[in-house]
């Protein structure tokens, strides 16, 4: 991230991140496709995070081009396969197809647009789609909160439905076991507290809830709409009078749109030096998005993250036996 973001001066910074570090570094590293790493911030990304033993990677790309930035910055990928590619498209493509063909158990985006990489995950014909909405989650690594906060959808549905929260929701709660949260304590967001047709976001949140209580949405504790006071204070929810084991307490933030869940990201970024982390859900296996603005350790804990819900699914395929 930039530099010219708010960190409190006593703020323990990265120490949630560390600890996701350390969790995904005692698991085997998991074999990872970087679509086009053709700059610095992929390889660097990719030999840093094999360094530490979090992902063993993949890259697709053109060769030559792959070849070339290695050698301008002084990069060592010797030992890393290479899977050649004739553009950014064809890496996207090839990268998806090292997934659909077993070789690969997570994606990360090198240097190509979000949207090609997506396009070839969405693809019909060969891409790799699931029964489930795709969506986004950022691990937010807040200075001065005490536990980490998952934010969804801040990145890939604009305007989710109410059908398409379910998934946005569920993929967020597996996220959450999948790093290891004690308990799962989901606030879905409004700008207020109590139900009112006039804001759709508070009905479209009361049914969730209600979902959950009927066993749509499992493996967490939902409540909502809550405003983002009462959600994450303890003192904001007493004095609105809100009793409930979510409100004050909330590790999981669902945002009602793109939009809201962007803004609430970069405030926390920016405004309260916080660091965030990008992973996308629903396909086959994990992808992680990282921007070139992402400091290392903000793209090495994505990295963490991915290899934490590789392993999470690896676990729950062992026991379905599928």
């Amino acid at each position: 991230m930039p530099n010219d973001r708010i960190v409190p001066a006593d703020a323990p910074h990265h120490r949630k991140y560390d600890r996701l570090i350390a969790a995904a570094r005692v698991l085997p590293p998991t074999k990872t496709a970087i679509a086009h790493p053709c700059d610095f911030v992929s390889l660097e990304s990719a030999i840093e995070a094999k360094k530490l033993g979090l992902i063993e990677p993949i890259l697709v790309g053109p060769p030559a081009r792959i070849r070339d930035v290695a050698a301008q910055y002084k990069l060592d990928i010797a030992g890393m396969p290479i899977v050649g590619s004739e553009h950014s498209h064809d890496s996207a493509a090839k990268a998806v197809e090292q997934v659909r063909c077993g070789v690969a158990d997570a994606l990360m985006k090198g240097s190509l647009h979000t949207d090609e990489l997506m396009g070839a995950v969405v693809s019909k014909t060969d891409g790799i789609r699931t029964g489930r909405r795709i969506s986004h989650c950022f691990v937010m690594d807040v200075p001065a909160h005490p536990d980490p906060l998952v934010i969804t959808d801040a990145a890939v549905n604009i305007a989710p439905t109410l059908d398409e929260k379910v998934d946005i929701v569920q993929n967020a709660i597996d996220l959450a076991h999948a790093l290891s949260f004690p308990e799962v304590r989901v606030a879905i967001l409004s700008a207020m507290e109590t139900v009112t047709s006039k804001v759709p976001s508070t009905v479209e949140a009361a049914a969730l809830c209600k979902m959950a209580d009927r066993g749509q949405i499992t493996g967490a504790l939902l409540d909502g709409p809550l405003a983002l006071d009462n959600a994450i204070s303890a003192d904001a929810a007493a004095v609105k009078g809100i009793v409930s084991k979510v409100a004050g307490h909330a590790n999981v933030l669902v945002v009602p749109d793109l939009e809201s869940g962007n803004m609430l990201a970069k405030s926390l970024s920016f405004l309260a030096g916080a660091d965030a982390a990008g992973i996308v859900l629903g396909a086959r296996v994990p992808i992680v998005l990282t921007s070139r603005a992402d400091s290392l350790t903000t793209r090495l804990a994505s990295c963490a993250v991915a290899a934490l819900v590789a392993e999470a699914r690896r676990r729950a395929v062992s026991v379905s036996g599928d």
